[in-house]
């Protein structure tokens, strides 16, 4: 039986969110800012001893303590608050390699001392290392203080002029009260000294902010050029649920299957997994990010549910596969368990996955891409919507026929054009991640985007040349310090 090490499997892979690998020991800057994004995001490795095609090629007769007494002076002197690592020597294969390793710190945010915390404090976004903004650092200083965004109060919006109708309503249906105590119980409002103030969840659960919002799009074939249907949805929480999903049955293929003398028509995607992973998508989001909001996007071969903001706080895409849950948005977590949208905490992926197994879809992927969230359900390119049982034989011995005539007919002509097809589509697949990246990072670069597409740099130059002449994406700037912007 063969074994593979642990840590070579990972290294395989390529970097991500919690490894990064260097051939030789970065310069202590360097080092400092992988050391502290991990520290602020959900911790990990840095390897040495691996090069950039991921191949390992050891220490190369490097002092071994020399390097860990230079890595322990560089944090010392670079890091605050103090970090602790952990350095050691891992044997792969009989080619030794040194680990850096930081769990996600208690004293967030860590920062370079040079720079100060507003300039040198760095977070991990794929496998990439960048400085996060003033947003993000307040929002790093409330994990550390164990508080959500929207359990903190906005003194800006008076609680006298806010409509609680809608939500009133939702309780009400519910068969529940939502009065005084139960908006503060759910930390709706906050009272300070005798005065009740409206939190930022009551603000976002009412719509009240701008990028509290849900854009829906219906694209022609499988790339995002030609628009066929788009609708722009803002109001109450539970009413931009209602109506994404509307938009998206709208343009969903009915099946039909015949019991005796019983059809019963269903959606080609499991409403109820559709219903929630947008329910996913609203509880999870980054609010403290004012200029972005969800996005849903229907093309032919699949469904895509865009959520801003990367996974909360330490999860990383393993801990999604085992259950693990981290609730970014307490406050609404709440209401929505209040109101029956959640079942149990943790569940909602595996039951997602499930019910399309369930339905003979394909199973739905989740991935984080950068700072967003990505729900990619996969749809039949063929519609599978049956005609109508008559109650004489003659029609269905006909629908039997030409059923298998078309089926025949599909099979001569999918040979002959799926190798094209195939093309076609892992072309279009890759412009429109292209496309989706530089929209949620202009400043992107060409390395950056290899990483996030697993890809090489070549592919990328190629597929963004193609964008440039199609019209699709410009350049803005040099190549060094410019950035990119989609224009279609």
């Amino acid at each position: 039986m063969s074994f593979k090490h642990p840590l070579l499997a990972e290294i395989l892979q390529g970097e991500s969110k919690t490894l990064e690998f260097k051939t030789t020991l970065p310069k202590g800057d360097q080092l400092a800012k992988t050391l502290i994004a991990f520290a602020n995001t959900a911790g990990g490795r840095l390897v040495i001893g691996v090069d950039d095609n991921r191949q390992l090629v050891g220490l190369q007769n490097a002092d071994i303590f020399e390097l860990q007494d230079k890595i322990a002076s560089i944090v010392h002197e670079l890091c605050s608050p103090n970090l602790l690592p952990e350095i050691y020597i891992e044997n792969v294969t009989g080619i030794e390699l040194l680990v850096v390793e930081v769990s996600r710190g208690g004293l967030l945010p860590y920062y370079l001392k040079p720079k100060g915390r507003e300039q040198g404090t760095f977070i991990r976004l794929g496998a990439t290392n960048r400085q996060a903004s003033l947003e993000y650092i307040q929002e790093l200083e409330r994990q550390r203080l164990n508080i959500s965004f929207d359990e903190q109060i906005n003194y800006n919006q008076p609680l006298a002029a806010l409509d609680l109708a809608p939500l009133k309503a939702r309780f009400s249906q519910a068969g529940k009260v939502l009065d005084e105590d139960k908006l503060l119980n759910l930390r709706l409002i906050q009272r300070e000294q005798g005065q009740d103030f409206p939190t930022h969840g009551l603000l976002i659960l009412l719509g009240q902010y701008e990028h509290v919002e849900t854009k829906c799009s219906r694209f022609k074939g499988n790339t995002m050029v030609v628009f066929l249907d788009k609708k722009e949805y803002r109001g109450d929480l539970f009413y931009q649920l209602e109506q994404t999903e509307v938009f998206i049955k709208n343009h969903l293929h009915l099946k039909a299957e015949i019991l005796g003398l019983q059809r019963t028509e269903t959606y080609e995607i499991p409403v109820p997994a559709i219903r929630e992973a947008l329910v996913n998508a609203v509880l999870h989001r980054d609010y403290t990010n004012f200029g972005r909001d969800i996005k849903v996007g229907i093309y032919d071969d699949m469904l895509n549910i865009v959520s801003p903001g990367g996974l909360p706080n330490s999860l990383t895409q393993a801990d999604l596969q085992q259950g693990r849950s981290k609730i970014r948005n307490r406050v609404l977590a709440r209401v929505f368990k209040e109101l029956g949208y959640i079942e149990q905490w943790g569940s909602g992926i595996g039951r997602i996955k499930a019910m399309c197994r369930e339905a003979g879809n394909p199973e739905p992927k989740i991935q984080e891409r950068g700072d967003f969230v990505d729900w990619e359900f996969y749809r039949s390119t063929i519609s599978n919507t049956e005609p109508v049982a008559g109650s004489e034989d003659m029609s269905e011995k006909m629908s039997e026929r030409m059923s298998e005539r078309m089926s025949e007919r599909m099979s001569e002509r999918m040979s002959e054009r799926m190798s094209e097809r195939m093309s076609e589509r892992m072309s279009e697949r890759m412009s429109e991640k292209i496309v989706r990246f530089i929209q949620a990072n202009p400043n992107i670069t060409i390395d950056e985007l290899s990483k996030l597409a697993e890809v090489s740099t070549r592919t990328i130059e190629r597929n963004l040349k193609s964008l440039q002449v199609d019209g699709r994406i410009k350049r803005i700037g040099p190549a060094k310090g410019g950035y990119w912007e989609v224009t279609a």
